[in-house]
This record gives C-alpha cells, sequence and structure tokens, in this order.
C-alpha cells in the first residue's frame, strides 16, 4: 500500500502522461450514482476515456451539437466497449462536479450515453494519466494497453460546424481495434481548454 501510494506520488510530481503502448494503472472514483468504480472492474474491455469540463467552449461544442453523445451512443450497447467521462476540476475552478446530485444533473442536462460520470477532483488520475486538455480521449485495449491518446478530431477549433469537416479519431481509432487492427494515428495533439487541476 506505501508502495502504491509512493508511486502515484512521483507519478504525479514527475509530470508522466500514458504514452501508446504504455499499461494503466488501475484507479478508482466516485461515480455520479454514489458507487466508486473502478478501473479493473471492466478487465477484459476496450474503455474510452473523455477529460470533461462542462464550462469548456470546446466540450460545449461536441456536447452542445449533439455529436459526443452520438459518438459515445455508438459504443453504449456495445458489450465489448465501456466509455467513462472523468472531470479532474479542482473545488472552487471551472467544471468542478461537486455532489453525485449536481453530477446527475449535468449528466441528464447533457444527456451523456458513457457510462459514468467520474470526479477526479483532486486530480490523482489526470496528472497520472497527463490529461491536458478538455476534452481529452484515452483509449485502452483490453489489457489495459493505451492504445490512443489525444484529441477527439483532426479539426482544432470550437466552432460546432468544423464537426462534419473533420476526421474522428475515436471511432477511427475504435474502429481499427475492433478489427484487431493498429489505430493510425495512435497519438495527436490534444486540443481544448487546459484541465483545470
Amino acid at each position: 500500500m506505501f508502495f502504491r501510494a509512493l508511486l502515484s506520488f512521483f507519478i504525479s510530481i514527475s509530470g508522466y502522461a500514458y504514452n501508446p503502448g504504455d499499461i494503466a494503472s488501475d484507479f478508482e472514483l466516485k461515480s455520479h450514482t454514489g458507487e466508486q468504480v473502478k478501473l479493473s472492474q471492466f478487465s477484459g474491455k476496450f474503455i474510452i476515456l473523455e477529460w470533461f469540463n462542462d464550462g469548456c467552449p470546446y466540450v460545449q461544442k461536441h456536447y452542445r451539437s449533439g455529436n459526443m453523445q452520438a459518438i459515445q451512443n455508438l459504443y453504449a450497447e456495445n458489450d465489448n466497449v465501456i466509455w467513462l467521462t472523468i472531470s479532474s476540476s479542482a473545488k472552487g475552478k471551472q467544471g468542478y462536479l461537486g455532489s453525485i446530485k449536481s453530477m446527475t444533473t449535468i449528466r441528464n442536462q447533457l444527456k451523456m450515453k458513457s457510462r459514468h460520470l467520474l470526479d477526479d477532483s483532486e486530480a490523482r488520475i489526470g496528472k497520472i494519466f497527463g490529461a491536458k486538455v478538455t476534452p481529452h480521449i484515452f483509449i485502452l485495449d483490453p489489457k489495459r494497453v493505451v492504445r490512443y491518446v489525444g484529441a477527439i478530431d483532426s479539426i482544432s477549433s470550437s466552432n460546432p460546424k468544423d464537426i462534419k469537416r473533420a476526421r474522428n479519431y475515436i471511432t477511427s481509432s475504435m474502429s481499427k481495434l475492433l478489427l484487431q487492427q493498429n489505430p493510425k494515428p495512435a497519438k495527436t495533439r490534444p486540443y481544448g481548454c487546459s484541465v483545470k487541476y
């Protein structure tokens, strides 16, 4: 237990960030349902992690247009894929989730289709993964190997009109992975608002 805590502390202060090929360590966060959710409980499934801040214009671009919910919905019915939305905004900062009630309200207002909205307001997980912006996407394979890291799509703007012209990196990566192929690219530069640690 002490070693694990020491390792997490070292990773958080060293500025470590996961890259394709790295194995993601297990974590546990509070969900909008009130339960504690562990990454390891989804062992054997592909996991899509989406860093989130409802006050960010780039996040709003994808949610207000319905784009994010549409992508989430593509995988909501797939037993082999789990989508987890994570907020690492600290208390007092933009995007802070607060209580379970407020988490549920945000989730319902945005009509999220992800499995869980998770509270990482202590920033433990965001800093270990190296989440820099919202949205920032990480895709893990069934063995928790990081297979894609980066932007949601290829056009770094907050304008919803750009969504149709952009290449969606989540769907293109997942299409490859579900066929047991490697995503190309496996890493892109994420765009959005800085995570409010």
